[in-house]
């Protein structure tokens, strides 16, 4: 039987540590036991604006909706679920966030004249993976009337063969008091959710209308639901078909003109009884505030307000000291007006990861056509995908994912990952290589990883219909393989944990703390990293004998496959310049870089672990990869590095097209510092004719006939992620002796400064950080809440002052 909480949290906390620390380090490096009950629990739901699930499929999921109420005509509109582009948001996110303890939210809804403030918080205990709890509060705006009436809705369901139901008896007028739903499943045992009244200030609406009578306002009102589990996450579809059976009624029993006003007829009915799903509606009048707790049936106390309270308090405390530590920013921007914004911008980073189930479409045909080896190949490939015949669902699959962005790009994408995990590295390399190794379950038998994880009809519908299907031929840019350098990098260094108060940190440096863990790891992850390698090897590969084309090597070449004439979206630079029209013996500079990059990590990789025979044969690749570099791409006339094509004459001949793909062997880190390239690409990096702008790095050259022209998506705008690799690669050289050291130091310096500025320039002015930047105006543009790869502004804030770059030898 489960006991009052009172305030023995911290008691068990520690307790539970001290089972972390008893536990084989072995067993952690497998992310199982203590890792995972930090893990469990989460708003792994980031597509909504708060709902809480589990890491497992099909179970306990959650979710949070609301509205102002206060006319007929606008409550539709005003209802929130999911988080959505030009919302009438003035803002919203996580202010502190820590995946393994929770964090606060907050929601600036202008279009409902009130702010929502979610505070979530995991409290240890037992075999289930622990407790948790939700603070909701909701604070008028001051241009709301004296009245604002909030319609506030809580669901939660249950998925598969576990059982959830509400507890409290059945009462006509609604539920007094404590709203209490018991539930069990395999994985979770026996759990308690209850949503509170809430602190006596809670005001509700008053009687205005006889319809009062049969359903006061100042009870919760309950329904419950039988629901299909493929049809749970349309909640918000679910509520409104309900809502309008209870509208049609009270309009029905009292007519148009004694209508009862907004707030009492847009409700639920009281309908307590069997379902697996169940709504759970409060209204206030102004101010309000109710917790939400789960607690685990198998833990010593239940989880009560107070304990929220305490553990809220403890962990705002924990981020902050942890933050400090490890992300700080420094000189210019070591001032207290950067620090909410570095929290922010980190916070709303790791409040992005989410857990996905589900089936995925995948055109597993193999068509001849995919191989675009021929002439016109991009009709051939039209052609074949219209097809369809072969595009079927499989799975399910699940994957741990931090994605790009909440409204718009909620769900799991290849080669931003890898983007994503470099500042969650220094923060938390457990938490880090378990989403790591969550990217590699999803491989196929062949090394193929489908580019974009659209997993199950609730991640499809977000999605147009013709870029749902994902194709075993296409690839990625692999930045994954920047994660394992990380690891190579930290190991035997303290850092980030030498003189840690973090209880948690035997868990989330495991990996670091005893290199054998970091080792274990890599070696049960090497088969499917070798076949990943090869895979692109054998799928990416580009054609030099077949042109008598010249190079240090007949194999280390590479093209993208997934060729238009507008585009090459297997890039990540989907409409950056081409070759026109495009041919079979196009040969392209980044993937050949990213090549470069992936061969001196598994490099890496295999000799940390002792396989000595590979390690050689994979740095035979990388010189010969690095050879080619220079021999296929770099252009004497143009003084920089250009894609390769085939002219009429069937000669190779160089297309360049100034711009990021130009200094791609430059961001990849596979220029020595005494490379003679070097000049020559920090003068187009530098000029601002060329790629030099006051807000960062343009994608293309403002000297470029196709700057700022057609879809302008990589055609002009300045891009976190690139611009980060710009500053970590002119770091390194700041940081090497050679003749362009001093150079790089100040560029470093200025290129730092800039973005910096910029994003948080943008991020005060609109609230939000967004997927790019104008080059003329440094306007933030596209998608707005973007707090993926935009979020690496706080690693570059955490960078040294350029006045310091000489000899620091720092982990980056």
């Amino acid at each position: 039987m489960i006991q009052p909480f009172g305030v023995r949290a911290l008691a068990v906390f520690l307790c539970w540590l001290q089972f972390v620390h008893g536990q084989d380090q072995a067993v952690l490096s497998d992310n199982t036991g203590p890792s995972n009950e930090t893990l469990l629990w989460g708003p792994y739901r980031p597509n909504l604006y708060f709902g809480v699930r589990p890491r497992i499929p099909k179970s306990l999921t959650t979710g949070l909706l609301w509205a102002k109420v206060d006319s007929f005509q606008d409550v539709q509109n005003n209802f929130r679920h999911t988080c959505e582009q030009h919302e009438g948001m003035a803002g919203y996110g996580w202010d502190e966030y820590d995946v393994r303890t929770g964090g606060r939210q907050t929601i600036h809804d202008a279009g409902n004249m009130i702010d929502i403030t979610t505070e979530f918080v995991k409290i240890p205990g037992g075999q289930h993976g622990g407790s948790w709890g939700a603070r909701i509060r909701g604070t008028p705006r001051d241009n709301a009337p004296e009245h604002l009436i909030t319609s506030m809705i809580f669901y939660a369901a249950m998925e598969g063969f576990g059982n959830l139901q509400v507890s409290n008896e059945e009462d006509d007028l609604g539920i007094e008091g404590v709203v209490k739903m018991e539930g069990s499943s395999n994985e979770l045992g026996d759990f308690m959710l209850e949503i509170t009244e809430g602190p006596e200030s809670n005001v509700h609406p008053p009687p205005r209308h006889k319809s009062y009578d049969s359903k006061p306002l100042d009870r919760s009102i309950v329904s419950s639901l039988q629901v299909e589990d493929a049809n749970i996450w349309q909640a918000k579809a679910l509520l409104f078909q309900h809502m309008k059976t209870e509208i049609d009624q009270m309009i029905s029993l009292y007519g148009q003109e004694n209508a009862p006003p907004p707030w009492q007829i847009f409700t639920i009915a009281n309908n307590v009884g069997d379902g697996n799903m169940h709504f759970v509606q409060k209204v206030f009048d102004g101010a309000f505030e109710f917790d939400i707790m789960f607690s685990s049936g198998s833990a010593a106390q239940p989880v009560t307000s107070n304990s929220i309270s305490n553990t809220i308090k403890t962990a705002t405390k924990a981020f902050s000291d942890r933050f400090t530590k490890l992300l700080a920013p420094k000189a210019p921007f070591d001032k207290s007006n950067y620090q909410a914004f570095a929290h922010s911008m980190f916070s709303n980073l790791i409040g992005g990861i989410g857990y996905f189930y589900g089936d995925a479409l995948v055109d597993r045909s193999y068509a001849a056509e995919y191989e675009e080896e021929n002439e016109g190949f991009w009709e051939e490939t039209a052609e074949a995908r219209q097809r369809q015949g072969a595009v079927k669902l499989e799975g399910p699959a699940e994957l741990y994912t931090s994605i790009p962005s909440r409204p718009f790009f909620p769900r799991g994408f290849l080669w931003d990952e890898g983007f994503h995990l470099i500042p969650v590295a220094d923060w938390d390399m457990d938490l880090t290589l378990d989403i790591v190794k969550s990217w590699f379950s999803l491989m196929d038998e062949d090394g193929w990883i489908g580019r974009e994880q659209i997993l199950g009809p609730e991640a499809r519908s977000k999605v147009p219909q013709e870029f749902q299907v994902q194709y075993p031929h296409y690839a990625n840019p692999p930045t994954l393989f920047l994660i394992f350098e990380s690891l190579i990098d930290k190991l035997g260094k303290t850092g980030s944990f030498k003189d840690s108060t973090d209880p948690l940190e035997p868990i989330r440096s495991v990996h670091l703390q005893n290199p054998e863990n970091a080792k274990t790891y890599l070696r049960n992850l090497y088969p499917l990293l070798k076949r990943h390698y090869f895979w692109f090897r054998k799928t990416q590969w580009g054609d030099i004998k077949s042109y008598d084309r010249e190079a240090y090597s007949t194999r280390e070449a590479y093209r993208w496959r997934g060729r238009s004439t507008t585009h090459v979206l297997t890039s990540g630079l989907d409409d950056y310049p081409r070759p026109q029209p495009p041919h079979p013996g196009e040969l392209h500079t980044d993937l050949i870089s990213w090549m470069g990059m992936m061969t001196r990590s598994i490099r890496r990789i295999a000799d940390t672990i002792g396989e000595a025979d590979d390690a050689k044969e994979f740095h035979g690749y990388e010189t010969a990869i690095i050879r080619n570099i220079d021999d296929l791409h770099w252009s004497k006339k143009e003084q920089t590095y250009c894609d390769a094509t085939i002219d009429d004459c069937e000669e190779s001949i160089h297309v360049c097209h100034k711009g990021y793909i130009s200094i791609f062997p430059f961001l990849t880190g596979l220029l020595p510092a005494d490379s003679p390239r070097l000049r020559a690409i920090l003068d187009l990096i530098s000029d601002p004719e060329e790629l030099w702008s006051p807000y960062g790095i343009r994608s293309l050259s403002k000297s470029s006939p196709n700057y700022h022209t057609g879809e302008d998506y990589w055609r002009s705008p300045v891009w976190m992620n690139m611009n980060y690799l710009a500053v970590k690669s002119l770091f390194d050289l700041a940081q090497s002796s050679g003749p362009q050291q001093k150079r790089a130091s100040k560029l470093y310096g200025s290129l730092r400064t800039n973005l910096v500025e910029n994003v948080f320039k943008e991020w005060e002015r609109t609230k939000f950080a967004w997927e790019q930047y104008n080059p003329e105006t440094g306007e933030g543009q596209r998608t707005q809440h973007f707090t993926g790869w935009t979020s690496l502004v706080v690693k570059i804030m955490a960078m040294p002052d350029s006045s310091k770059t000489r000899n620091i030898k720092e982990e980056l």
